[in-house]
């Protein structure tokens, strides 16, 4: 079974909770990401995401020049290890309704990793299967 390690992007936008929702929706928008990652004094503390930038800011009527990150980012984010398998990681998503897991080793925050990136490792590791089948068979 495939671990996330190679996929695992580690040039990950962060920014700090006091920031506002247009300015994390200008970041998302001009690095053509779907999420930055929140920090309070260098330590991550939060996820915010276009799903959250349209549920609580827009859905709501909100002004994003005035609605701080930390007032609509999700907090209840789910870690995860560079080792860790690629179905575990989409069981985890499912379990817990997200796209982006957020990636530690030990304490330290190295990157995140989105259902995109999961989907094209298990893409790669049936591609891989096939041809390992299909040599086995024609050999």
């Amino acid at each position: 079974m495939a671990t996330i390690s190679g996929k695992v992007e580690r040039l990950v936008v962060l920014l700090d909770e006091g920031e506002s929702a247009y300015e994390a929706a200008l970041l998302m928008s001009d690095k053509g990401i779907g999420s930055v990652v929140v920090t309070r004094a260098s330590q991550v503390i939060g996820l915010f995401t276009e799903r959250d930038l349209m549920r609580h800011v827009v859905g709501k009527r909100r002004d994003p020049g005035k609605v701080r990150i930390k007032d609509a980012m999700r907090t209840d984010i789910v870690r995860v290890a560079p080792r860790e398998e690629v179905e575990h990681c989409i069981e985890l998503m499912k379990q817990n309704h997200c796209r982006h897991l957020l990636v530690f080793d030990g304490d330290a925050f190295v990157g995140i990793i989105s259902l995109r990136d999961l989907l094209l490792l298990l893409v790669e590791d049936k591609e891989e299967l096939i041809r390992q089948l299909t040599k086995y068979v024609t050999s």
